[in-house]
């Protein structure tokens, strides 16, 4: 699994959705969570106290799935990762996703759930490949996604979730109005250069998001967020303007270079990571000067959305490495 085509994902993560919003019944656990908050109002807790308690990411299990995740969403949304120790792509997200939870000033709380060591809840909810991220409110699934997106996409889709969601759960505007301030004071300032080229990727205008990353590289050439995120806004402008038949079109013409290339992003983009790195080694042994150095790039660009550590890129430079020598 890797980073989809944002025209795909939008599809398949719109079903997902539906089906979990159709086949993941929660209602009884809902009722004893809303029965437990009024006791705790009864008690003298208020929204604003309830929704401040316990950290904004959680480890969670069968035992106190109940607890964490549909009692908390009666008061914030709360986001389920389901993630396993062998999941490469699950490497890539969960870190992405705890540091906009960190962000988030108790606005929303992140539940890290191992498939592995909690099967039932990955049951529950159907998953049938990780990383599979749903969130919770009011004790329902409202939205969901599947695949290690771009921290732009996670972000964009977390601030929809909170928008549609702030008038229906007390506890994100109590945190917005002082909850999480504490925690929010701590944070570094935001880069405005980030700032500038995170908005415009998220409003589809990846020139200018190229743009404003080239220019942070042009001042701080070693920076690697900045080139993990050009990365990202060269192939999804790329896979976005994908032919659906690319595969097939460059099976047909192997010579064919530009062909080759959009054939290994479509495969990227639907996950088939090992079979688009192949595809463009094969294109960099069967070519010589110029083409075979624009295939070796467009191989290099691919493995630049990946950590350097994942075993399939790792795999992929040693066999680029004995054709090229």
């Amino acid at each position: 699994m890797t980073r989809p085509d944002p025209r795909q994902s939008a599809a398949q993560n719109a079903a997902l959705s539906a089906a979990l919003s159709g086949a993941v019944d929660l209602s009884g656990l809902k009722a004893k969570a809303e029965a437990a908050s009024r006791a705790s109002q009864r008690g003298g807790q208020s929204d604003g106290a309830a929704a401040g308690a316990g950290a904004s990411i959680i480890d969670v299990t069968e035992a106190d799935f109940q607890a964490e995740v549909v009692e908390r969403s009666l008061q914030v949304p709360v986001v389920v990762d389901l993630w396993a120790t062998w999941c490469g792509p699950c490497k890539q997200l969960s870190p992405v996703l705890e540091r906009l939870a960190e962000q988030g000033g108790g606005t929303w709380v992140l539940a890290k759930v191992d498939v592995d060591a909690n099967p039932r809840i990955a049951q529950l909810f159907g998953v049938q490949s990780i990383p599979t991220v749903v969130a919770i409110a009011g004790g329902q699934p409202v939205d969901a996604f599947s695949g290690a997106l771009p921290e732009p996409q996670v972000r964009q889709w977390i601030d929809r979730l909170i928008d549609a969601l702030r008038d229906r759960l007390p506890g994100i505007r109590a945190a917005e109005q002082g909850g999480g301030a504490g925690e929010a004071a701590a944070e570094e300032p935001e880069d405005p250069r980030f700032t500038e080229a995170e908005a415009a990727f998220e409003r589809g205008d990846y020139d200018a998001a190229e743009q404003a990353y080239l220019r942070i590289l042009d001042a701080e050439p070693a920076n690697e967020q900045a080139k993990f995120a050009l990365a990202q806004v060269r192939f999804t402008r790329r896979a976005e303007a994908a032919d659906p038949a690319a595969i097939a079109k460059a099976d047909a013409a192997p010579d064919d270079l530009e062909a080759q290339f959009a054939a290994a992003d479509t495969e990227l983009a639907q996950q088939k990571v090992e079979d688009a790195f192949g595809r463009l080694i094969a294109a960099v042994g069967r070519t010589a000067g110029e083409d075979r150095d624009r295939a070796r790039q467009h191989l290099v660009e691919l493995f630049e959305l990946f950590p350097p550590d994942d075993e399939r890129v790792t795999a992929a430079r040693r066999k680029l490495a004995s054709v090229l020598f």
